[in-house]
Order: structure tokens, then C-alpha cells, then sequence
């Protein structure tokens, strides 16, 4: 029997240490040895007629080894988060603490829930901001009676980041600083620079680039759940209707086809834009 056991970090981390009995172990070996003798091509066998012994023996120890873990990892990891009432919101993290033959193996899985998210007074703040750039008319101004200017998309964002407080989840903070130092390596490529030309040109060093990206990533990722936050008290909801309307300005069919295959990621800005007009009407 599969059993696993929750260990609760920090910062809405969450390691499951995952047991798998051998027995488990063996079924997914056999049906991958099993596929490959189906497939071998052995000298004075017919195609998938050779032993499956004598296949087992010629194939790569290490590649059945990966080809196991990619079998059951996946479906372990699965029934644990199930039987633990556990909801991710990061990929895990995959330790293969011990894999011996004929013994029972021993995963972790370090992963992120969704950290606590308090918003403060954002609505006050942003009320606040809205009069400070209202003027009020006075007679022989020569001006209209209300001079009214709109908060920027920028300074609101700005209050909502300044309210709220959310501990980030590490594991999240990494990805979105290799998700931005990816994409730093993409562009600099299509400039013919390297990284290395890039950063003399701007005159800060690595550790200085990845501490400004850390601190973005952080408040990027602050934003991001201090929205999603705002969207879930106010019941902000999103309909197919929504979806349609924009997928019906999209011009090109082949944009239009891609963007109804990701209508998740679609439906995630609609709800986000929806987030802002809630905002700037306050």
C-alpha cells in the first residue's frame, strides 16, 4: 500500500514524502520491459519474440530506472495530493530519496499552496487617490467645476501592491525568475548579444540582476494574488459570453483558434480586466 506523510514549511510549502511498496515498483517495471520486448529486434528472433529475460538484459539498467519513474511518479503524486485534500499551485519538486531493487521506494514531492492573502485597505486608498486628483472649482478660476483626472492603471496597481500582504511561496519566486531570465536570454539572442555584453552595456552584474528580477518576481507575483483575491470577494465571475466577445475581434482564424485552445489563460486575463474596471469604478 502507498502511504505518504505531510510536512508543513513555511511560506505555504508543502513536502509529501510518498512510500511506494515494491510490488508497485514491479508492475510498472514488467510493463515496461513487456513493451520493449514487444519492440525488440533480436539476432534469430522474429520482432517481439525474444525472451523477455534476455531483452531485460541487454536494455540500459539506468533507462528502465527513468522510464519507471516516469510511469509512476506522476500517478503516486496524484493519489497522495487526493488522499491528503492538497491542491497545488505550483509543479512539485521531485527528490527520489531511495530506488533499490527489490526494496521499497521512497519519493518527496515539494510543492506550493495557496499562501494566506490580506488586501488592507485598498479600497480607501484608492477612493483616496481618486479626490486627491480631483480639482474643486473656486470662482474666477476659469476652469470647469470639477476638474476630475483618473487614477493611471500604474498608480492603482501600486496601492493594491502597497496593502496587501502575501508571503510568496519560494518555489513560485524561482520559476518566475528563471521565466524572466529565459525570456532575457531570448531577446539578447535575437539582439546578436550575449547575456555577459548585455549586462556591461547596463553596467550591473549577474547578482545584481537577479536580485532586481527576485524583487519583480516577487511583486509580480503579489499582484497577481491580491487580484485574484479582489476577484473572489467581489464574485467576479466569468461567462462563455465573455470568452466569445473577444475571440470574436481577434481578426486572423489561425490567432483566434490558438487563443480558444488556451481559453483557460483567456478566461484568467478577462476575469483580471474585469478585476481593474472593478478598481478604476470604485
Amino acid at each position: 500500500m502507498i502511504t505518504s506523510t505531510l510536512k508543513v514549511e513555511p511560506k505555504s510549502m508543502r513536502i509529501l514524502e510518498i512510500t511506494i511498496p515494491w510490488s508497485e515498483v514491479k508492475v510498472s517495471r514488467d510493463k515496461i520491459i513487456n513493451t520493449a520486448t514487444q519492440e525488440a529486434e533480436l539476432p534469430g528472433f522474429r520482432k517481439g519474440k525474444a525472451p523477455k529475460e534476455m531483452v531485460a538484459g541487454k536494455m540500459d539498467p539506468k533507462k528502465i530506472y527513468e522510464e519507471v519513474v516516469k510511469e509512476i511518479i506522476p500517478k503516486v503524486y496524484a493519489d497522495s495530493l487526493r488522499k491528503n485534500s492538497l491542491a497545488p499551485i505550483s509543479s512539485p519538486k521531485i527528490n527520489v530519496i531511495k530506488a533499490k531493487e527489490n526494496e521499497d521506494w521512497v519519493v518527496s514531492a515539494t510543492f506550493a499552496i495557496k499562501p494566506e492573502i490580506k488586501l488592507g485597505a485598498y479600497k480607501e486608498k484608492i477612493k483616496a487617490l481618486k479626490n486627491s486628483k480631483t480639482k474643486i472649482w473656486t470662482p474666477g478660476s476659469g476652469s470647469k467645476k470639477e476638474d476630475v483626472k483618473k487614477p493611471s492603471l500604474d498608480e492603482m496597481m501600486q496601492v493594491v501592491l502597497a496593502e496587501a500582504t502575501v508571503e510568496i511561496p519560494p518555489i513560485l519566486s524561482e520559476d518566475e525568475v528563471n521565466r524572466m531570465l529565459s525570456t532575457l536570454l531570448d531577446q539578447t539572442q535575437k539582439l546578436g548579444m550575449t547575456v555577459e555584453q548585455y549586462l556591461m552595456a547596463k553596467g550591473i552584474t549577474t547578482d545584481q540582476l537577479k536580485a532586481n528580477y527576485s524583487k519583480q518576481a516577487e511583486n509580480n507575483l503579489k499582484l497577481e494574488f491580491a487580484l485574484s483575491q479582489i476577484a473572489d470577494d467581489e464574485k467576479i465571475t466569468i461567462t462563455q459570453a465573455d470568452i466569445d466577445t473577444v475571440l470574436a475581434k481577434v481578426e486572423k482564424p489561425e490567432d483566434r483558434e490558438r487563443m480558444r485552445q488556451d481559453s483557460y489563460y483567456l478566461a484568467h486575463l478577462i476575469r483580471q480586466q474585469k478585476t481593474i474596471d472593478f478598481l478604476s469604478a470604485l
